[in-house]
């Protein structure tokens, strides 16, 4: 595969780059550069974990990249996830591993690593140490945004390291690209100053885009002084609003239910849940989306781009409660092998139903 192919795959991953020419580069040196991206253990999957992140993950693969698969165990236990028990933690990181796999992400092609297991070495804690020696608290407190704080937030000053450990993790996977979402770029940006002023491989920041919640476009929230990638982080979708997020395992009636309420106003695709949903998932896992509707409002219709779709409902042509029973049947259909796979495979359900049983917390 030619460099512009593999370039390309990863322009369908990366809503912000930086930087591309270095991207280039990097492919034309390595067949086979190395990535990681990395996850907090907390709570059931919902789309943007469980289908958006392994369609990423697809072409990261497809364009020749080696991901690494970051466990971030310690994270979620310094962020006090799962009431800040580790061992509780570790079970939703092998959950995570689960979806995954029934999410179709070839394990072959990846590595699953764990903080917990990097924490053991002293060599890891001196990157620590270091990446803080070459930072400033204010620096640190700032970043504290990639944790999902605020900052409004009273904070445990052990979630100071939070920012240092994550930019530590580069250096110690010795990867080359970051694969993140947006609300991450700050960690990013802070490792590639580092790299420059320690020397050290400066790796390429490859920033996805973050899914919105089912309620649509938020006001900032006080994420960060970027007022539009503020309103971005605080309408991600979030699992601890779980009638806001849609999870693998919610069945037809429930996508359903949920995707009736969600903003979806007529003619308007900006911040509208229901055409971004089908522009990054359902139209990069189905080549067209089917709706269904009685004669009078015009008959079945299929789309088979999203711009079409998106053309037909800007002019009126397709409205908001078709769209909605179209997104709904479409998700269902992607969602289904996920949650067949933990209903049908006794230790998958296993695993389900402990995450299930134990409180997320923020």
């Amino acid at each position: 595969m030619d460099v512009d192919t593999r370039l390309g795959l990863i322009r369908q991953v990366g809503e912000e780059i930086i930087t591309e020419t270095e991207l280039r580069s990097l492919l034309e040196a390595k067949a086979h550069p190395s990535a990681y991206d990395g996850f907090e253990p907390s709570g059931l999957a919902h789309l943007p974990f469980g289908v958006l992140r392994p369609i990423l993950v697809d072409d990261m693969l497809k364009a020749g990249v080696r991901m690494k698969l970051w466990i971030a165990d310690w994270f979620a236990w310094v962020n006090n996830k799962m009431g800040g028990d580790l061992e509780k933690i570790q079970q939703v990181g092998r959950y995570f591993v689960e979806v995954w796999k029934a999410a179709g992400v070839d394990m072959t092609k990846v590595d699953v690593l764990w903080t917990s297991d990097a924490a053991r070495e002293e060599e890891y804690w001196k990157r620590v140490v270091t990446v803080a020696q070459n930072s400033t608290l204010a620096r640190a407190q700032r970043a504290l945004t990639i944790a999902g704080r605020t900052s409004k937030e009273a904070l445990q000053a052990a979630q100071l390291f939070y920012p240092m450990m994550q930019v530590a993790d580069i250096f110690w996977l010795d990867v080359d690209i970051c694969q993140l979402g947006l609300d991450q770029r700050r960690a990013n940006i802070l490792a590639r100053e580092i790299a420059d002023k320690m020397k050290w491989k400066k790796p390429v920041a490859v920033h996805h885009h973050m899914l919105i919640g089912l309620e649509g476009k938020k006001e900032p929230e006080g994420y960060d002084e970027n007022s539009a990638l503020d309103a971005e982080i605080a309408s991600k979708m979030s699992k601890s609003k779980p009638e806001t997020s849609i999870f693998v395992h919610d069945g037809p009636e429930v996508i359903a239910r949920k995707i009736n309420s969600a903003y979806c106003p007529p003619k308007v695709v900006e911040g509208n849940a229901l055409t971004e949903y089908s522009r990054y998932i359902v139209f990069r896992k189905r080549k067209s989306m089917l709706i269904e509707r009685p004669e009078k409002y015009g008959g079945n219709v299929e789309y088979f781009s999203y711009g079409e779709l998106a053309d037909a409902f800007v002019s009126g042509k397709l409205h908001p409660a078709d769209l909605k029973k179209g997104v709904a049947a479409s998700l269902d259909e992607i969602i289904r092998p996920i949650r067949d796979h933990f209903e049908k495979d006794p230790a998958a359900r296993r695993l389900y139903e402990a995450v299930r049983s134990t409180e997320a917390t923020r």
